[in-house]
């Protein structure tokens, strides 16, 4: 699986008491690196795929993740099938998934996966994000 990697202001919002598993969480794609120090949705949304040829502005919806706490370690767990993209013409490129919290209006970010070198897609290959084990854990 893909390393996680996660915003600094997650941290935050998940001490603060933000509800992740009553919201709609949403993995976007991406070509530029995200930075650490972003905490909005809005931080980087110009750097998103343009909506067409198999993918949509905003990323695809997962069930909210549910966490278990076992000695100091949180791991929240996506409760749905993986989502995948399935390219209807030329979708790409990107290099990064990333998770943000869409329930809130100021759309939090949770944090990103990096797959180490640019995808893009001809029509009809596809593209799925896989949910292992854990969608991600905090420490």
């Amino acid at each position: 699986m893909v390393p996680f990697n996660k915003f600094n202001a997650w941290v935050v919002n998940i001490a603060s008491g933000v509800n992740l598993p009553s919201d709609v969480c949403k993995l976007l794609l991406t070509n530029t690196l995200p930075v650490a120090a972003n905490s909005l949705y809005g931080d980087i949304s110009g750097t998103e795929l343009a909506s067409g040829n198999g993918y949509t502005t905003g990323g695809a919806s997962i069930t909210a993740p549910s966490y278990t706490q076992t000695g100091g370690l949180a791991t929240f767990t996506g409760t749905v099938a993986s989502p995948t993209w399935t390219a209807t013409g030329s979708m790409g490129p990107f290099r990064y998934v990333v998770a943000y919290d869409s329930t809130p209006s100021s759309k939090p970010l949770i944090g990103w996966w990096d797959y180490g070198s640019p995808l893009t897609l001809a029509s009809p290959q596809t593209f799925t994000f896989t949910v292992n084990t854990g969608l991600f854990t905090l420490q």
